[in-house]
């Protein structure tokens, strides 16, 4: 990589620290370090913008994969560390024409606050002069024939002239800079007709206005001109106005991060350090009013939280010492001390957070295939063009340019570019107000289209109760005490993330934890791990272990040593609050509700029975799982899977649509298509409602695309559309398009 001179705030970009506040890292088996950076990109207005900058992040080396939308104005940019640097990127895009800055609070604030400066003055110049040009061409409306002199005519032509410069040079820079870009690389974008229409309207104009009855003839169009380059740059104006609004609101929910934070010295002082800085171990001080900086548990005083962006509760949540908070969560009662366990990348905010970034840079295959269109389309609105030029030029020569101007105005496909995206980003911000964050925006169309909805039981259908676990222990556990099993039980439940072990591990009557080695999670059928004596202690099924069928109303896990059980816990299975009603929500609309469980196939049929569910499968293994799914998916049956253990990660993978809940386990997680962070089976039912109205949305966009240009150009062909009332239109289409979607997100 050649060494350049950079900026100096290119330079703060490169320092690791300040890499990590917009990327994500991984590590690949090699040893090679990935980051993923999240870049606001500032002058898109179009798929074929996206598309341009998408190939010049492409051509950079050390780049792996970049994906851009132009709808949310984001790229995601994969790359390898050591091979190339986030100021590499930023200039790359800058040589394309547009401008990147770090998907961060500060960095999208200044980016957009220039953007918005720009586009004010762009169509406050344009608007001015467009007045001041009426204001010339209205003695030639007015007067009667004759009246006006050739010589006065030609004098106010050439102050149109001259007032059409700034407009051109100015005000339509976006369009024509847009065209060139797209040009030069070869291919057509959504600037090229208006830019040709601009172009070819101004030197039409410039040649009738200094030659009079030459080539051009003696009309000039300088005032349809320089309305049309208003009316679309007022479009495009309310169009970011109307983003901007979404990424402040978006922002207000996910930008609670604080910069610095109160560390607590050796001393009981405080100093204020940067968030950056910050390592595990650190213990902070946190003020009311606060966001917690990073994940830990409180070690000193009591207070209530704020959790409604990570839970989606919007009830506070008391805390005491010792027990766990989150990033991005807020301090509502007392000043209290975190000790810090995870930071950064780690924390369940950024978690969210890089979803977010994520499922805005993803295309649904629709799309794409729709881009594909999008070149042909254009060449046959230029060529349709040329034709109507030619029409009219033996019709009437003197109207030739001006139709053919209107149809290149009139035919400009952004209000069908942009039907779909503005939709389904609405609708994916719209869901992740109400608890449900997509990985994946084709989830939207999954969740609109599901037939069949097979959920798990424990930890999704079910939660922990009051938390109060009752062992029994069995004749082989008889050597070892109540204290001494719990304690077994306890230290290994605090490994694990299923439901069962977080209720354990809240469980206070344990003893003596236990220093494990050679730890294992085996899939379906718990945890274990070697004890200092050398004995294998597992926490989960046991083989050989009691019929539990007359359990009750309990759902039990075992602790056996060495393969046989010991001892067994209790607990009470409850219902989530909300399960009933959700899954006859879903019935109503439609939906094949089923449940597929690892638990004892009485107790599942029992809360099969709760629900009102008829197909309640139990005892299964991840296998059987996967095996339900595909037979449902060889039916022809759009499946959709919900789930939270490390055992419901195949199915979540082979899924046509897939969510984890939010408290599950992080390889769900990560083979899901989106996240309940809420844990709220009610917000499953809304974000399917959100979906249906988001495709309802995608279709009313694109009828009013289509109707709008089977009307409009004709028209155009027939002269009676006039350039700057095809630029009017054009420009409310596209805004009708945008403000039709935006509905979604609110």
């Amino acid at each position: 990589m050649a060494a350049t001179t950079l900026s100096p705030d290119l330079q703060v970009l490169d320092d690791e620290r300040e890499i990590g506040c917009f990327s994500r890292w991984r590590t690949t088996d090699s040893g090679q370090r990935l980051a993923e950076s999240s870049l606001r990109i500032g002058g898109m207005h179009c798929t074929a913008c996206a598309t341009t900058v998408e190939r010049a992040l492409r051509a950079v080396d050390g780049v792996l994969d970049a994906r851009v939308s132009a709808a949310s104005a984001c790229a995601t940019v994969q790359w390898a560390f050591g091979e190339t640097r986030p100021s590499v990127l930023v200039e790359a895009v800058a040589r394309a024409g547009y401008q990147a800055v770090p998907d961060t609070a500060a960095g999208v604030r200044s980016l957009r606050q220039k953007e918005s400066r720009d586009a004010a003055w762009r169509l406050f110049v344009a608007a001015f002069c467009a007045m001041q040009v009426m204001m010339l061409a209205t003695p030639a409306y007015l007067g009667e024939a004759g009246h006006l002199l050739a010589e006065h005519k030609r004098v106010l032509d050439w102050g149109s002239w001259l007032l059409s410069l700034p407009v051109m040079v100015f005000s339509a820079g976006p369009f024509l800079t847009g065209a060139w870009r797209s040009l030069r690389g070869r291919r057509i974008g959504m600037d090229v007709p208006a830019a040709l229409g601009m172009l070819v309207a101004f030197v039409a104009s410039t040649g009738a206005a200094f030659d009079p009855g030459g080539l051009f003839g003696r009309e000039v169009y300088f005032d349809s001109l320089t309305m049309f380059v208003s009316f679309l740059l007022a479009g495009r104006y309310l169009e970011m106005c109307a983003r901007h609004q979404a990424e402040r609101s978006l922002e207000a929910s996910f930008g609670r991060m604080p910069e610095v934070a109160l560390k607590m010295n050796a001393d009981g002082g405080t100093t204020p350090i940067s968030v950056l800085r910050l390592q595990a171990g650190d213990v902070v001080c946190v003020p009311v009013g606060e966001a917690f900086c990073a994940d830990g548990v409180l070690t000193q005083g009591a207070t209530r939280v704020d959790e409604s962006l990570l839970t989606g509760e919007s009830a506070a949540v008391s805390k005491a010492s010792g027990d766990a908070v989150v990033a991005g969560s807020l301090n509502l009662s007392a000043p209290v001390a975190m000790r810090v366990d995870r930071l950064g990348a780690d924390t369940r905010y950024e978690a969210i957070v890089a979803m977010m970034r994520g499922a805005r840079t993803q295309r649904p295959a629709s799309l794409s295939q729709a881009d594909r269109w999008a070149g042909p389309f254009l060449w046959g609105v230029l060529a349709l063009a040329v034709g109507a030029a030619a029409v009219w030029s033996q019709i009437d020569p003197a109207r030739s340019v001006w139709v053919a101007v209107s149809v290149l105005i009139v035919t400009c496909p952004c209000a069908l570019s942009l039907a779909a995206p503005s939709a389904l980003l609405s609708a994916a911000t719209g869901m992740a107000r109400r608890g449900l964050l997509l990985r994946r925006i084709e989830a939207i169309e999954g969740l609109a289209s599901m037939d069949v909805l097979f959920i798990d039981k424990t930890g999704t259908l079910t939660e922990g109760g009051d938390g109060q676990v009752r062992m029994v222990r069995l004749d082989a556990g008889t050597r070892w005490g109540d204290d001494e099993l719990r304690g077994k039980a306890w230290s290994l439940a605090n490994w694990s993330t299923h439901p069962l072990s977080r209720m354990l591990a809240k469980d206070s009557l344990h003893g003596e934890a236990e220093v494990w080695v050679d730890l294992k999670e085996i899939r379906g059928q718990g945890l274990e791990g070697c004890a200092r004596d050398g004995a294998v202690w597992r926490l989960g099924k046991a083989p050989g272990a009691p019929d539990a069928e007359a359990c009750g109303f309990e759902t039990e896990t075992w602790l056996s040593r060495d393969g046989r059980p010991v001892a067994c816990f209790y607990f009470q299975d409850t219902l989530r609050p909300d399960a009933l009603a959700a899954v006859q929500a879903l019935a109503r609309d439609g939906v094949t509700v089923a449940m597929l469980s690892g638990d004892h196939p009485v107790r599942v049929m029992r809360t099969g029975r709760q629900l009102g569910l008829s197909a309640c499968l139990g005892g299964l293994s991840p296998a059987d799982k996967l095996a339900s799914v595909k037979e449902a998916q060889g039916r022809g049956l759009h499946v959709a899977m919900l789930g939270d253990g490390i055992n419901d990660a195949p199915v979540l993978a082979q899924a046509d649509t897939s969510i984890a809940m939010g408290a599950g386990a992080r390889i769900a997680r990560a083979q899901a298509d989106g996240v309940l962070v809420s844990n709220s089976l009610q917000d499953l039912v809304q974000a399917r409602a959100l979906a249906r109205r988001a495709l309802g949305v995608v279709r009313q966009n694109l009828a009013w695309a289509a109707l709008y240009n089977l009307v409009c150009v004709p028209l155009a062909l027939a002269g009676m559309l006039p350039p700057w009332a095809a630029g009017l239109g054009m420009a409310c289409s596209s805004l009708v398009v945008v403000l039709n979607a935006w509905r979604l997100s609110r």
